[in-house]
This record gives structure tokens, sequence and C-alpha cells, in this order.
């Protein structure tokens, strides 16, 4: 479908469009990442459930992000992209409504994963209008704004969302989406009143995408319920786990064979779509994981308000918001792998040094590894990008796009699961090696603590209550110590990516790109910048 475009907008009504193409974006993302920051406080009025319950909202959402993109690449086939894109954004309002009154976790999800899916039809039809109205020569000064919008729910949004849930309560998240998507809507609309396009009707792969839905919805609920449920011991997980088994076969067999799949499974036998798709994958299963991670941890374990912990992440913009603007540049003139390897290995330092914080104390530290964080971040997705699309043409580099956007948005998803289940594994582990080092598996006795121990009871503590405040203690210390592990393996994985990318073949972008082949690296961008 090619949209026909009369006479792009200028003047104010340029302006206006953008602000509300912009806003769009960060409507949908700021409920990506800000939930985040809320988490805690969700969990608790939900009825009370667990914080890793909470988190299946956050994870749900985000595969049902990633689903959305081939519905709107269909329905927009048939209605048009400005239009579906008003039409979503109301049912977007009514979606933040049931998110807002649910009273259970139980109904909150289906609602969380509704919103879901209807912004992830919004978000490449974002894209693909705001880039429409830049003439090639500004391309470059649309990318950098895009990636700015896209950015700042995940930095300015995580202490916004934590103000939010501290001063007026979670469900404000939600309610404040209403008037925001519906006067979107409802603007860009009248901007956009009239645009033709051209329609294609295109059968809709009905068997791929419930395959697809099967896999991916499998994996999540393998990984989020897990912990909780003792994996295989669960008769529910073993059944899961033998749905995806039977599925993830049969999606391939059957995309492979489809003539307009869900999922173009193909792609893959190019060299670079394969390694630029798993480098994206895999950085970003641990950059969104260890964001939910710490985040919520920062408030559980060691008492951070949820605007406090939100604040830790502002420093990113110090160096994130340069490094955006300026890396599609440089990547017309620099080796791609080179960007790519050379980010890589700036998070692997970044995270290996948040790795080896071993008390509260430390995390007062942590404004220069956000800073620094914030740099290797901007630099991180234009690059991998470009080396993903390398040697593609026509449909293919589009179809690589939606590709590269849908996995990786289901790999954040998956990571922030993987996340807490390092935590949830490591903490016990290091919580027995603490007590026998005191000397006290059960918690009976802690010599090695015995200045402490005299302390506390000089200040007229109890005996049961010294022992109490020691095992308190050595939980929270050990807890650190596994949430350093989460960073630390965080850090191995980003060195085997920055070696990983030299496998694919050089690639370098001509100095001026038409609309045409700017577009599809927009699309695979989507999320390229969605954490802080």
């Amino acid at each position: 479908m090619r949209v026909q475009f009369p006479k792009r907008l200028r003047g104010w009504r340029f302006l206006l469009l953008n602000l509300m193409l912009g806003l769009g974006h960060m409507v949908v993302l700021f409920n990506a990442g800000s939930y985040v920051a809320l988490l805690p406080h969700a969990a608790s009025d939900l009825g009370g459930v667990l914080p890793s319950f909470g988190t299946w909202a956050q994870t749900d959402f985000m595969v049902a992000l990633a689903l959305g993109f081939p519905i709107g690449r269909w329905l927009a086939f048939r209605v048009g992209n400005y239009r579906l894109l008003v039409v979503a954004f109301v049912v977007y309002a009514g979606a933040s409504y049931l998110c807002a009154i649910s009273q259970t976790l139980w109904l909150f999800l289906p609602a969380r994963v509704f919103l879901g899916v209807v912004g992830g039809i919004t978000l490449p039809l974002g894209q693909a209008l705001w880039l429409n109205e830049y003439p090639d020569r500004n391309k470059s000064l649309g990318l950098g704004l895009w990636g700015l919008f896209t950015l700042m729910p995940f930095t300015v949004g995580l202490p916004a969302g934590g103000w939010i849930a501290d001063e007026l309560g979670w469900r404000y998240l939600f309610y404040l989406n209403i008037p925001f998507a519906l006067a979107i809507a409802g603007i860009t609309g009248a901007l956009l009143y009239g645009r033709g396009f051209e329609r294609r009707f295109i059968r809709f792969d009905l068997v791929g995408f419930a395959l697809l839905v099967l896999v991916l919805g499998g994996i999540q609920t393998l990984l989020n319920m897990g912990n909780d449920f003792d994996w295989l011991d669960s008769s529910f997980l073993r059944g899961v786990l033998i749905v995806v088994l039977v599925a993830l076969p049969c999606l391939v067999i059957w995309e492979l064979g489809e003539r307009h799949p869900a999922v173009d499974i193909r792609l893959f036998a190019h060299r670079n779509v394969a390694i630029g798709i798993i480098c994206l994958m895999v950085g970003f299963f641990s950059i969104q994981g260890l964001l939910a991670l710490f985040i919520v941890q920062l408030q559980v374990l060691l008492g951070y308000s949820s605007f406090l912990a939100g604040r830790v992440f502002l420093p990113m913009l110090l160096l994130g918001v340069p490094a955006i603007m300026v890396m599609h540049e440089l990547c017309k003139w620099i080796d791609a792998r080179l960007l790519a390897s050379l980010s890589c290995l700036g998070f692997a330092g970044v995270f290996y040094w948040i790795g080896l914080f071993d008390e509260p104390q430390s995390y007062d530290q942590i404004f220069w590894p956000m800073v620094f964080e914030g740099l290797f971040l901007g630099a991180f997705f234009a690059p991998l990008t470009v080396l993903t699309l390398h040697g593609l043409s026509g449909r293919a580099v589009g179809r690589t796009a939606e590709l590269a956007a849908l996995l990786r948005i289901a790999a954040g998803a998956f990571g922030i699961a993987f996340q807490s289940i390092v935590l949830f594994r490591r903490a016990p582990f290091h919580q027995l090696h603490l007590a026998d080092h005191f000397g006290g598996r059960q918690f009976v006795s802690f010599d090695g603590l015995e200045g402490l121990s005299a302390k506390l009871g000089g200040a007229g503590l109890d005996p049961a209550m010294v022992q109490g405040k020691l095992a308190l203690l050595i939980k929270q210390s050990a807890a650190i110590l596994g949430l350093n592990d989460a960073f630390l393996v965080a850090s191995a994985l980003f060195l085997g990516l920055a070696a990983l990318v030299w496998l694919a073949e050089p690639t370098q972008l001509p100095a001026h790109q038409t609309v045409e082949e700017a577009l599809p690296e927009m699309l695979a961008e989507e999320f390229g910048e969605e954490v802080p």
C-alpha cells in the first residue's frame, strides 16, 4: 500500500501534526515505561498480589504490543494509515478506562493486553505518517526528533510515573491516557482528513498469527509463572511447554509456505538479517529486563519511593539525547559493525560496573553509570538497524523491519521475566552463603556480627529483635548480590554481541536516502530506544 500525499503540511499544521504524532508515540510508550515505576503500588492494590504477579501485566502488555504489528499492517492496507490511527487511539482511550477501573489482577491483565494490542497498532502508523511529512533533505532531522520522542517516556516518564503513583494513585496513569488519546485522534484526523490511499485486499494469515500467539504467549507464561508455580512440577506449565514445543515447528513450517505470512521466517536466510535481529533481541532482552528489575528492587529492596526510583534514570538524558541525534548521520560514513560493537562493549562495561555494587550506600553513586548507559543506549539501535537491513531491497526491507520490531519487543518482555528469575534463584544462594559465613545457616547465631549485635543490644533491643534485624540485613545483602548477578550476566551477553556483529557483512548507508528507503529504518527502530 502506498499512501497518496497530494501535499505535505506546512507551517503551524506541520508543527501540530508533529506534536500529535510524537505525543501519541509517547502516550503508548509511557504506559510501557511508567507502569514499571508504579508496579509495587498496582500489585498491592489489585488484591494484594505479589510484585511478581504484577509484573505479568507489564510482560503481557509488551507481547501484545508486538502482536499488534501484523494486525496493524493488514488493517492499514484496507482502511489507510491515518484512519486506522484515529480509530486505534479512540479504542486506546476505552482500553485505558478498563485498566483504570479494574479491581483485581484477573480483570486488569486482559484489559492491559487489549491496551497493548491497540498500542502496537498505532506505533508503526505514527512513524510512517511522521516520516512522510519530511522531505528527503530533512529526513535525518526527522529521525533524530522521533528518537527523542521515543526516549522521553523512558527517562522523564519514569519519575513522572512514580510521581503519579505517589501523589495521585497508580490508576491515574490510565485515566490520563483518555483525554490525551482522544485529543490525538481528533486533531490528527482533522489535519489529515481526505488523504487518499491505495487499498489492497490481502488475506490475513490467521493460522500463522494464531501459532505466533501460542508461541510468544506460551513462552511468556512459562517465564512469568515458573518461579511461583515450581516450573515443570506444575501440570499447567507442563501443558504450556508441550503447546509451545508443538506450535513452534508448526509456525516455522507454515510461514515458510505462506505467501503473505504474519512473520516472514524466510528472511533469516540473509546473514545480516539473522545476526542483526539476534543482536537486537538479546540487547533489548537485557536492557529492558534490567530496567524493570532495577526500578522495582530500588523500591522493594532499598525503600525508594516510586518518584525517587524513577529519578535514578534521568541522567541518561545527558548523553543519550546527543547520541540519538548524531548516530543516524554517523552510520552513513562509518561501518555499522564498528559502531554497534563499541556500543555493546560500552554496555558490558557499564553493567559490570553496576554489578560491583555491594551495599545500599553504593547506589548513591549511580549517577555516572546512568550517564554512560544513556550514551551507549543512544548509540546502540541505529547501527544495528543499518546492519540488519543491509543488502535488502523492495518489500523485503519493510518485512524485515516489522519482523525485527516484533521480535525485539517480545524479547524485551522475556527479559523482564528472565531477570526476575535470576534474582529469584541467586538471592537465596547468597543468603545461605552469607549465613554460613557469619556462623548461622538458620540465623541462630551471628558470631561474625558480634559488634553490631552488641550495639543493637545496647540500644535496648532484646536478643530476638537483634536476631531479626541481623536476619533482615543478611537478606537485603543477599538480594543486592543477586541483583549484581543479573547485571553481570547482561555484561557477559553484551561482550558476546560485541564479537557477534563482526560476523555480519560490512555495511554503509548512502549519503542521501529517499523517503521510501528511510521508512523501513524507522519501522525497524520502533522500539529501538524504548528503554531509559
